[in-house]
């Protein structure tokens, strides 16, 4: 009941009347509550108008993952169908027509979009992405694995920054938000290898892997067997920290977003930094096992960014009681612009 109430004011706060959409963003926050615990925990420090927006773009990105990463739930036995329908449904309420039938983290995520005015490239990139998951099991490289997690995963940070707000021009503050969409992805793959292998995909770069001696059958024997190996253990290392350092690279835009902002974006690059701290604890030795930030280490990262969250959220509500301008949000080159 707590938390249909907290649903209901974020809507309400959001200013969404329309049973029809509030029932759809309510379907993505529940979707961000169950499968994305970190982020959505983040969330949780953001002024409530700006959180169902947050809500439906990740609501729809876990929806169109899904396809691709269970075929047989929920892609129906054919996920290539179901992709392109949810493509088709997408593009269509993007270009303004009507929604009617769409499924409901369409329907949230086009309204953000136009809330937002959100570049409608972004999602194309996202979908050629999804799509690559359907026949792509491995990336022989750096640069070919850049090119699926720009669709992926960089896309979300651009997707995010304007719901977020800037202090500075969005076109300074976007390299450092894709680097950051970036990040995460990567510590996505490393917690997940052994899960992605039993899907049949590597995404880790081949190349990099064999320059400890490491390949797709070492992995999988490892697996498979529960054992560990040396050079398995070392190519990991090194990926966490090549890892650690594109966290570094983005960091610079964390400043760069509004104040209510910070606290959110802050907390959610230290606990998901701190899947890396929980790999290296576990000696890198994670391919039989899933590792995850303690529940008390999450609360002591989320507590001191509640309050840095109230405290700008208070210093914005005097802000404009007395008259000053907020910063000004520039809009993005999309639809609305």
């Amino acid at each position: 009941m707590q938390a249909e109430r907290a649903g209901r004011a974020e809507l309400d706060a959001a200013g969404l009347t329309d049973p029809e959409l509030r029932a759809a963003y309510t379907a993505c926050r529940a979707l961000h509550a169950e499968h994305g615990r970190t982020y959505y925990l983040a969330t949780r420090l953001l002024p409530p108008e700006r959180r169902v927006d947050i809500h439906a773009l990740y609501g729809f990105a876990r929806y169109a993952d899904e396809i691709v990463d269970d075929p047989d739930g929920a892609g129906g036995g054919r996920p290539r169908i179901r992709l392109d329908e949810l493509d088709a449904q997408l593009t269509a309420a993007l270009d303004g027509a009507s929604l009617a039938g769409s499924r409901p983290e369409v329907l949230a995520v086009a309204e953000t979009a136009r809330r937002h005015a959100l570049d409608p490239s972004l999602f194309r990139d996202f979908m050629t992405s999804m799509r690559m998951d359907l026949t792509v099991d491995g990336y022989a490289t750096d640069a070919d694995l850049a090119v699926y997690v720009h669709g992926s995963a960089a896309v979300i940070g651009l997707q995010t920054l304007p719901v977020l707000g800037t202090v500075v021009p969005r076109a300074e503050a976007e390299p450092h938000a894709a680097l950051l969409g970036v990040a995460f992805q990567m510590t996505n793959f490393l917690r997940d290898v052994g899960e992605d292998l039993d899907r049949g995909r590597v995404y880790l770069p081949a190349d990099e892997l064999a320059a400890f001696g490491v390949d797709r059958e070492l992995l999988i024997w490892s697996r498979r067997t529960g054992r560990s190996d040396r050079r398995v253990r070392r190519a990991l290392a090194h990926l966490v920290a090549r890892t650690r350092a594109t966290y570094r690279r983005a960091d610079p835009g964390i400043p760069m977003l509004e104040p209510v902002s910070r606290a959110c974006v802050g907390t959610a690059r230290t606990l998901y930094a701190g899947i890396l701290d929980e790999i290296a604890d576990a000696g890198y030795d994670i391919l039989h096992r899933r590792v995850a930030v303690p529940n008390r280490r999450r609360a002591a990262v989320a507590l001191p960014g509640l309050g840095r969250a109230v405290l700008s959220r208070g210093l914005e509500l005097a802000r404009e009681r007395s008259g000053l301008r907020a910063p000004v949000r520039t809009p993005s080159p999309g639809r609305g612009a």
